[in-house]
């Protein structure tokens, strides 16, 4: 499926990968896409997201706070005097940021996360834009569309979360796009 990809839109995908790694998950999925636009300064995609306001790492705490599962009560902690958050920030500080989700987990990431069937979606609909476009390759522009058009992703609901106006985003997206060409 990635063959129509531009170079740059492939080591988008490869950084979704390692983002999903990254966070200790056995998965990629929208929000691992969303996460690799953001870490890649090189591209417009990453570009039109930051200049709307989302950066790398306030997506990464988000995408966390989303996936954690419920666990500690923060406010009876806080009851007997422990700051759960100062303890969290403590233990990041020292193994790495997530380290307590890993180690809640209890599971081993495999080498090679899967895409998850929404992710799937992403790229398909990537490619699905750029046929509208008459690109001749898929780049990050037509990736952010995909996970704008993505109607149930884990991305979506950290812009939606983050107050994006997705009609806007999606224009704006779809007009970086015209003006590259699909050249890329």
């Amino acid at each position: 499926m990635l063959e129509r990809f531009t170079q740059p839109a492939r080591r988008t995908v490869e950084t979704a990968f390692l983002e999903a790694v990254r966070l200790g998950h056995e998965f990629v999925g929208t929000e691992h896409l969303l996460l690799s636009l953001l870490a890649r300064p090189d591209l417009p995609a990453g570009d039109l997201l930051r200049a709307h306001g989302l950066d790398l790492e306030t997506a990464r705490t988000a995408v966390r706070t989303l996936l954690a599962e419920p666990g500690l009560d923060a406010e009876a902690l806080a009851g007997i005097g422990i700051d759960l958050q100062a303890v969290t920030a403590q233990v990041e500080a020292e193994f790495g940021p997530g380290a307590l989700e890993r180690a809640a987990s209890g599971t081993a990431v495999v080498s090679r996360p899967r895409f998850t069937g929404r992710a799937r979606q992403v790229l398909a609909l990537a490619v699905r834009a750029a046929r509208e476009d008459r690109s001749r390759g898929i780049d990050d522009g037509h990736l952010l569309l995909g996970l704008l058009r993505e109607p149930g992703g884990l991305a979506r609901r950290v812009l939606l979360d983050h107050g994006f106006d997705l009609a806007e985003l999606e224009r704006a997206a779809q007009e970086s796009a015209r003006n590259r060409g699909g050249s890329s």
